[in-house]
Parts: C-alpha cells; sequence; structure tokens
C-alpha cells in the first residue's frame, strides 16, 4: 500500500475537543470556549497527601490549544491525543501514529491523500478574477510560527548597560538583529499561552532614532500565505505568561524590560501586558493564573501611560481577584528600583 500524506492542519480543525475530552472520561467544566478539567495526561505528577485535587489542565475549545499548570505539557489538539495514547508529539512517527488513531477513534473523515510531487520553487501567479467583489481571506490570529530568527548578539550595549546579566538575556532569547525587518532592533521573542512562538517585537536599541516613521517597539504585522490572511494580535497575549504556574501571587507590569528586571532579581512570577491598556483576554490569562485566594499586585511606569494601565487592569481584575497597585515616587519605571527596593515595595 503506497504512503499517505496526512494534512495534520485539516485533521486539527476537525478534531473537536470536546470529544476527544469525552472519549478519555475527562470531565471539564465549561464557559464558554474555555474549559477546565483535572490533568489526565500520563506522567503527570500524582499525589498521596490526602488533599484535594486542583484543575490545572485549561483548554481553549474554538482554539483546540491546550497547557497544564501543574505538569508544564501543552500543545494543540492532536498533541493531547498523542500523550494521552502514550505518544511523543515531537517525534513525526509518534505524531503520525497519533493522527491516524484520531482519525480512526473520532470519525473525522479522510484526512489523508496521496503523497504529491514537490512543487517547483518557481513563482506562481495566478490569474486575476474576474469578479470584482472580492471573497475575504480566512484569517488565523497569533498562529505558531515556522522559524526561528537566527544570529541574534546577546551581547549589545542595549542590554548590558541596562544591566542585564547574561543569564537573564539568554533565558528570555534576547538579541540584536543586524538585518531583516528587525534590522536595528533588540528581537524579543513571544509565546502564546501553550509556551508556542507566536511572533517577535522588536525595541529599537537607539533612542535617538525614534521618531513618527520609526517607533520605538515594532511588532508584527499582517501577512497572507496560502490563501490565508495571518495577523499578531498582542492584546490575545500576555508575555511571559508561558512561564508560569498557578500561583497565590502575580505581578503584572506594562513593558518587556519590567519583566526581565523583576525575573533578574528574584521575582519570577510576573508578566507584561505589552502596553498601557489591557484587553478582556489578557485579564482572563491573569485570573487563570491566580489562585481564588491570591494576590495580583500592579507595578506600572510611574507615567500617564502606566496609570492608565493601573486604572485598567483594576477595574477589569478586582472583580475575580484581589489587587493592589504599587506606586513608587523616586523611580520612573520598575527597572529603576533594586532588589531590594523591590521586595520592600511589595511587601509593604
Amino acid at each position: 500500500m503506497p504512503a499517505h500524506w496526512i494534512d495534520f492542519k485539516q485533521l486539527r480543525a476537525k478534531l473537536r475537543f470536546q470529544d476527544v475530552l469525552s472519549h478519555y472520561r475527562i470531565e471539564a467544566k465549561s464557559k464558554g470556549d474555555r474549559a477546565t478539567a483535572l490533568c489526565s495526561l500520563p506522567g503527570h505528577p500524582s499525589r498521596n497527601d490526602g488533599k484535594k485535587r486542583t484543575p490545572s489542565l485549561s483548554i481553549h475549545l474554538g482554539k483546540g490549544i491546550w497547557r497544564c499548570f501543574g505538569c508544564g505539557q501543552s500543545g494543540n489538539v492532536l498533541d493531547f491525543v498523542s500523550r494521552m495514547e502514550g505518544l511523543d508529539p515531537d517525534d513525526p512517527q509518534d505524531l503520525r501514529q497519533a493522527a491516524l488513531k484520531a482519525i480512526e477513534l473520532f470519525h473525522v473523515g479522510d484526512s489523508t491523500r496521496p503523497a504529491q510531487p514537490k512543487k517547483s520553487e518557481a513563482k506562481v501567479v495566478e490569474p486575476e478574477q474576474p469578479n470584482s467583489d472580492a471573497v475575504p481571506l480566512p484569517v488565523v490570529v497569533n498562529a505558531p510560527l515556522d522559524f526561528e530568527l537566527k544570529h541574534l548578539e546577546p551581547n549589545h550595549p542595549y542590554l548590558l548597560k541596562r544591566g542585564f546579566a547574561a543569564e537573564t538575556i539568554a533565558h528570555f532569547g534576547l538579541g540584536f538583529c543586524a538585518k531583516g525587518m528587525m534590522k536595528d532592533r533588540i528581537a524579543i521573542p513571544i509565546h502564546d499561552q501553550t509556551a508556542q512562538l507566536v511572533g517577535y517585537a522588536g525595541r529599537l536599541a537607539d533612542d535617538d532614532h525614534v521618531d513618527g516613521d520609526t517607533p520605538k517597539y515594532l511588532f508584527p504585522g499582517s501577512r497572507e500565505r496560502n490563501g490565508v490572511k495571518y495577523e499578531f494580535h498582542k492584546a490575545e497575549l500576555l508575555y511571559n505568561a508561558h512561564r508560569q504556574k498557578v500561583s497565590k501571587e502575580l505581578i503584572v507590569v506594562e513593558g518587556f524590560a519590567s519583566v526581565w528586571w523583576l525575573h533578574q532579581n528574584g521575582f519570577p512570577n510576573v508578566v507584561a501586558a505589552m502596553g498601557s491598556s489591557i484587553s478582556e483576554r489578557q485579564t482572563q490569562l491573569i485570573v487563570d493564573l491566580v489562585e481564588e485566594d491570591g494576590r495580583v499586585w500592579i507595578l506600572p511606569d510611574a507615567d500617564p501611560a502606566g496609570q492608565e494601565l493601573a486604572a485598567a487592569a483594576l477595574r477589569s481584575l478586582s472583580v475575580s481577584r484581589w489587587c493592589r497597585w504599587v506606586r513608587f515616587d523616586q523611580a520612573t519605571q520598575p527597572t529603576d528600583l533594586s532588589a531590594d527596593e523591590l521586595t520592600a515595595l511589595l511587601q509593604s
């Protein structure tokens, strides 16, 4: 029998997470597109201390993605099937086996077709459509990237002069980019809550070049590929959220550098809104990361934009979690504070 090519993208789109949970007898509590459940993944640490387990498995039913804040595993719906079947989704052979198993179990139709010869690398120009009424392209938001920026310079003066240690720079994957769209900027990898790389932000390394045409921060724009429009929406993300587990306390800051600085000074439980506003989605992500009796510390820059973020965060978060706006007088942003000063502020 000839080898068959599997359309993994089509298969993931057809798989319903609700059906997957039901098949593996996982009881989940749903609210809209989101669901939570006790983690049943092989390898999840068991606890025999007599204490009641809390749901650590968070699922976005609409997007077909998940993450367990207990064992740290995450991925898409097909990755989940792989894990439940005792297979490794990072192994191509295991992933293919899981895909065939999913087709059999969930009756999602024929997602395979005979392998086709590779297309030429030559550019293909599509003929013009006679109908002037253009059909909108399907839009995919914050899709995982299929590449990583290479040859970034971690020892750039912008990072070193601001006091960031080599360990911090490496931990966050930072570096100066000398070419391409991020030319002359510090490239900052951005991940979604399932730890998939979805974009890069670029911080201009020389503030003297900031003007109306050259912004301090550059975020990914929209792009079209194979008849699909890809867009980056930072309002759907929290910077550094993928490194967090559900805990008693979480610090919310405004920008990237504050996350790096707090992490370096002993406060790794920190996320950034990446701006002076906070969306409904970001609010939900923060709530999901803090236990019901936990605390949210809002530590913005001491400027109008920071005040705007703090006021918005208090309004949106205080209905679900205990919150406090941490203010400071002598500094303009958290990166101006020492470790002792940060400790004193957050303990006061």
